[in-house]
């Protein structure tokens, strides 16, 4: 007789780690996103020792499917092997120079050749700091201090500085970020808009006149601009001669093989690339037209480890591997598989929950009322005793294959009985083993 028990995880040996981490590391991680806090403390995995492919193996020993893919870094896989034997080769012969390397010029050129904005090009090391390189460019190519934003960019002065004027960054990060140690002479200086509302930045311009550098936003995350939105906010940005700049961090190459740009239609001034850009490898890239980036030429920004081989050579790899293998499109379709089974799964188990969103990062939406918040960590929390690493929604990489999406699905399924009990006998709150999940990033949309 076969035993359908599902086999739970431990992770005891994640739990001390983080307890010993929290005694000599401030926040315990060096991410927000890779807190346990985030997932299902106690049953979501803090600590990791390997990974291959669409999956990992944490400190226990438990092989864990993982749907958070290195927080959107790993767009091949982990471990691929093209990228690791460039990088491999590159060690061999050096990995920073007094000089800089023919390398940098390489990528440079394929970053003009494949994104429709870019003529020329300065690197980074991360997200954050590709980011902050923008808003420096913006400011110091016209001349003018204040930045509109929407959307989450990073944790650097210029961005915190919108919560010196209260709680701005609610409907943009997570709520009460108290921006302990930016400068209060930054207050007034980044200001928050509402995505998809085009007459409220209209009005901010209006206001502002003469003195915004920058219209700072992620072109979109979950879901597609509404028909028109970014076109209108290129038409603004013209006529107030002030920059666009597109935070390509998150969606990266998943949606085509040149970023956001080709599906949208719409060109930027700058636009910002990190995490899926080298597959896993500390590397960003700022790109934009020659007459936004020129000045740059004049401005200081420099770092020794921008020129750092193995990120670029690493970002030049996987960039031609994102289009040789056309790894937009078999992303995309494991999405689509995903957002039609697990709606399917929805279905049969007549769980209050959509699961929708653009097909390169489906997302799971409840509406439990007032168990919403504990029915997200419970659904966390069962599917981490199942071995699969996820919060409620699906960052594909391109070696979560059919294995990987079986074994999601049925953990799913089983997961989705243990929901359907709790809402039938209303006992969600008992189920609940883990610290409730706190509140997640506030992107531009679910």
């Amino acid at each position: 007789m076969t035993d359908n028990t599902p086999h739970f995880t431990s992770v005891a040996k994640s739990m001390e780690l983080y307890h010993q981490a929290g005694a000599i590391i401030p926040g315990a991680t060096q991410l927000i996103s890779r807190r346990p806090t985030r997932y299902a403390y106690g049953f979501s995995p803090a600590f990791a020792v390997s990974a291959k492919g669409g999956c990992f193996t944490d400190v226990d020993g438990n092989e864990f499917v993982d749907w958070v893919s290195g927080i959107g870094a790993m767009i091949l896989g982990y471990c691929d092997p093209v990228v690791d034997n460039a990088v491999k080769s590159q060690i061999d012969t050096g990995t920073m120079y007094s000089i800089s390397h023919p390398v940098e010029l390489e990528l440079a050129e394929l970053l003009i050749e494949r994104i429709p904005c870019a003529e020329m090009v300065r690197f980074a090391k991360g997200g954050g700091d590709a980011c902050a390189v923008s808003i420096r460019i913006a400011r110091g190519t016209t001349g003018k201090d204040k930045i509109l934003f929407c959307g989450y960019h990073g944790w650097h002065d210029w961005y915190l500085a919108a919560n010196l004027s209260g709680e701005e960054l609610d409907d943009h990060l997570f709520p009460g970020i108290d921006p302990i140690g930016v400068p209060v002479a930054l207050k007034d200086t980044a200001i928050p808009f509402a995505y998809g509302d085009i007459d409220a930045l209209a009005s901010l311009l209006e206001q502002h006149h003469g003195e915004i550098a920058a219209i700072m936003m992620e072109p979109f995350r979950s879901q597609l601009p509404p028909t028109g939105y970014l076109q209108a906010v290129r038409t603004l940005a013209n006529q107030h001669g002030v920059l666009l700049i597109f935070d390509e961090v998150s969606s990266g190459f998943r949606p085509t093989a040149s970023g956001a740009q080709p599906l949208v239609g719409v060109e930027p001034d700058l636009a910002v690339f990190a995490k899926s850009i080298s597959n896993g490898y500390p590397m960003g890239a700022v790109v934009g037209t020659r007459q936004a980036m020129q000045p740059a030429a004049q401005m200081f920004i420099s770092s020794t480890y921008w020129s750092d081989t193995l990120g670029i050579q690493a970002a030049l790899t996987t960039l031609k591997e994102v289009e040789r293998r056309d790894v937009p499109a078999t992303i995309h379709a494991t999405g689509q598989r995903l957002k039609h089974d697990v709606s399917n799964l929805i279905q049969q188990h007549s769980i209050p929950a959509t699961c929708e969103g653009v097909d390169w990062h489906p997302y799971l939406r409840f509406d439990g009322g007032h168990n919403t918040a504990l029915i997200n960590t419970l659904f966390i929390q069962e599917m981490a005793k199942r071995g699969v690493h996820m919060n409620t929604s699906f960052y594909i990489n391109a070696a979560h294959g059919d294995d990987e999406v079986q074994k999601t699905l049925k953990a799913i399924d089983e997961t989705f009985l243990v929901i359907r009990h709790g809402l039938d006998a209303e006992v969600i709150p008992d189920l609940v083993e883990a610290i409730p999940q706190t509140e997640a990033f506030k992107r531009l949309v679910r």
